[in-house]
């Protein structure tokens, strides 16, 4: 039994980068923007918060504050996706660009961001890019009390976790919220369903696709911060979150575009990247341990598109350009 939590608990902080990556393309994906860019993003989020929170330390020196550096972390990293998010709102939205280019490129310039500012302040550093453990232990340590966390069973796999993976949870409990239960949301909804009927209606199309873009944009880059910060032990890896981003477009269509479900389906996605490490005694090669989360991921795409349930859908409008002229 204590295996089985310990694997429960690992599973749910491997997943939870893409549990941030996964809420973010629904949020966008509502709206009718099918962003592929979810890979450059985290990349973007993960360089942009940590060598903030490195330039503070440095400049802070022994007077820095590890909550100041948390903050300055949190904050960089949202704003910095969104900013990428922003560019391809402003191709998709106000150019008309194709939505699968602009994403594929999105993907490609968000990793080469990442990768040079990491490396290029890594390189300023001495080699190795890491910030203080006072930092880091923000991010890392459990927020809850010893005496919850010791509770059997119950403790380890409710209690034992750090913030960012309550605030995840928190994030997919109020998207679900707020996109089922508001005006704003069902006006979001209404864009990436039918934008013609939307805009017909006095709802501004544009606005909110900037605006589900860019928040959504910012929530992926929380999930590279997260895990730079808290997977990587505060140290910058080059090609650590290869990968990951993709796999959360994957989890999108995994929880047919509904925000509790990928709490849940992250932690099924982050046991799944970690099985090669607690199922050795199989005598299975490594390699293909670590490719069965895309051999799940394409058997969901098959399941869900020989399923045709309306529910199991896209958004009607997902990836459209919209031309208000031609409504």
């Amino acid at each position: 039994m204590t295996a089985v939590i310990n694997f429960i608990v690992a599973a749910v902080l491997m997943g939870t980068t893409l549990m941030f990556g996964t809420l973010g393309e629904i949020l966008t994906e509502k709206a009718g923007n099918l962003n592929l860019g979810v890979e450059g993003l985290i990349y973007m989020g993960g360089a942009g918060g940590l060598v903030a929170a490195w330039l503070y330390e440095q400049s802070a020196g022994a007077g820095a504050s590890p909550l100041v550096g948390a903050v300055l972390a949190f904050v960089s990293a949202f704003l910095v996706a969104a900013f990428g998010s922003l560019i391809y709102a402003f191709l998709t939205v106000t150019l008309r660009a194709n939505q699968n280019v602009a994403g594929l490129a999105l993907a490609i310039f968000g990793v080469g961001f990442g990768k040079f500012f990491g490396e290029y302040f890594r390189q300023v550093a001495g080699g190795r890019l890491v910030v203080s453990d006072a930092l880091g232990s923000v991010f890392s340590r459990a927020v809850f009390p010893a005496f919850l966390r010791n509770i059997p069973l119950v403790g380890p796999l409710l209690f034992s976790y750090n913030f960012m993976i309550y605030l995840g949870v928190a994030i997919a409990f109020v998207l679900a919220w707020y996109l089922a239960k508001t005006r704003s949301g069902l006006s979001l909804r209404a864009v990436g369903e039918a934008p013609a009927t939307a805009d017909a209606a006095g709802i501004s199309v544009t606005r909110y696709k900037y605006l589900s873009t860019c928040i959504g944009g910012g929530i992926c880059g929380l999930g590279g911060l997260y895990f730079t910060m808290v997977s990587g032990g505060g140290n910058w890896a080059a090609d650590a979150m290869d990968g990951k981003g993709w796999l959360a477009v994957a989890l999108v269509i995994f929880a047919l575009w509904k925000p509790l479900r990928a709490i849940w389906g992250s932690v099924l996605f982050g046991g799944l990247m970690i099985l090669y490490m607690r199922a050795t005694f199989l005598q299975i090669p490594t390699e293909l341990y670590k490719i069965v989360p895309y051999i799940v991921t394409v058997i969901v795409l098959i399941t869900l598109s020989i399923r045709q349930r309306r529910e199991s859908q896209p958004p009607a409008a997902l990836g459209n350009a919209y031309f208000r002229e031609e409504r």
